[in-house]
C-alpha cells in the first residue's frame, strides 16, 4: 500500500492538472464563438458565389470555358492538408493525418503536399513530398494570407505541374462533432445548364466570360478559406470536448484517490492506537 505522503502527492498533482484542464475549456470555448461566428457567416457567401457561377453559367459557351475547370490526364496531385499547430485536441489533428495517408495509400499517381498546421507538418514531411508548408496562416488568419497561397496554388495548376487538387479538413458541425472532409478544388466543376431551374434572361455586362474570369478565381480562394475557418472552429470545439472530458475524468480520479487516503490514513491510525492500548496492557501486565 502506498504510504500517505505518496498519496497526498498524487492527490495534489492531479488537482493541479484539473486547474489546467478546465482553463483550456473555457479559453477554447471563448474561441469557438468568435470561430464559429466566422464560419457560419461565410458559408451563406460562399454558396451565394456558387449559385452566381451557375447564373453566368446557365447558357455555357466553350469559349467561357476557365483554365481552372480544364480536365486533363492525371499524372501528379496536391492535397492541401488542414491541422492545427497545437495538440491536447482529441482525434482531432489525428483523423485528418490518417484520412490523407489512407488517399495517399491509394494514388496511383505522384503526390504532393501542401500543409497548413504544424501537426501535419511534423507528420508527413520525413516521409512525403511537401510542396509548402503554410503553418504560419493561423498567426494572421485573413482572407488575404489564404488567398497568396491558394493563388500560387491555382498558377501551378494553369502551368499543368498539378492535374488535381484536393483540400482535406474537418468541418465544423457543432461543438462536439467534427467529420473530415475531403473536397476537390482544382479542377472545379462547372455548373451544367439547368433550363427548368429559371426561365430569367440574363443580360451580362461586360459578358459572361469577363464575369467568370473574376468569379472563379474568387470562388477557389474562398473555398479553401472556408476549408481552414472550417477547421479552426472544429480544433476549438474538439479541443474544448476533449479538455471538458479530462477534467471530469481527472476529477473522477481524485475523488478515488481521496477515498482511499483517508482508508489509509483511518487504518494507521487504528494501528496506531491498537499499538497504544497493547502497550499499556503490556505495562499493567509488567
Amino acid at each position: 500500500m502506498a504510504n500517505l505522503k505518496e498519496i497526498r502527492a498524487r492527490i495534489s498533482s492531479i488537482s493541479s492538472t484539473m486547474q489546467i484542464t478546465s482553463a483550456m475549456k473555457m479559453v477554447s470555448a471563448a474561441k469557438l464563438k468568435k470561430a464559429q461566428d466566422a464560419i457560419v457567416m461565410l458559408r451563406p457567401y460562399s454558396e451565394k458565389l456558387q449559385e452566381l457561377i451557375e447564373n453566368v453559367n446557365s447558357n455555357p459557351d466553350p469559349d467561357n470555358i476557365s483554365p481552372y475547370a480544364t480536365q486533363r490526364p492525371v499524372k501528379k496531385v496536391l492535397y492541401i492538408t488542414v491541422t492545427s499547430n497545437r495538440g491536447l485536441a482529441g482525434a482531432f489533428n489525428s483523423s485528418v493525418i490518417k484520412e490523407l495517408n489512407t488517399r495517399i495509400s491509394n494514388e496511383n499517381h505522384e503526390v504532393e503536399i501542401l500543409t497548413v498546421g504544424k501537426k501535419v507538418h511534423d507528420a508527413v514531411h520525413k516521409t512525403r513530398k511537401v510542396f509548402d508548408n503554410q503553418s504560419s496562416v493561423f498567426d494572421s488568419l485573413t482572407f488575404e494570407v489564404v488567398s497568396k497561397f491558394t493563388k500560387s496554388v491555382m498558377n501551378e495548376f494553369s502551368l499543368g505541374n498539378f492535374d488535381k487538387v484536393y483540400i482535406v479538413y474537418n468541418k465544423f458541425i457543432n461543438a462536439a462533432t467534427q467529420e473530415v472532409h475531403t473536397e476537390q478544388v482544382l479542377p472545379i466543376a462547372m455548373p451544367e445548364s439547368n433550363v427548368s431551374a429559371s426561365s430569367t434572361d440574363y443580360v451580362f455586362e461586360p459578358n459572361a466570360k469577363e464575369i467568370l474570369d473574376v468569379l472563379i478565381p474568387k470562388s477557389i480562394k474562398t473555398q479553401v478559406y472556408k476549408a481552414i475557418l472550417d477547421s479552426v472552429a472544429s480544433e476549438h470545439g474538439a479541443r474544448m470536448t476533449a479538455m471538458h472530458k479530462a477534467t471530469d475524468n481527472a476529477e473522477a480520479l481524485r475523488n478515488d484517490l481521496k477515498i482511499f487516503y483517508n482508508k489509509a490514513r483511518q487504518a494507521a491510525i487504528t494501528n496506531e492506537i491498537l499499538e497504544i492500548v497493547s502497550g499499556a496492557e503490556a505495562l499493567k501486565d509488567s
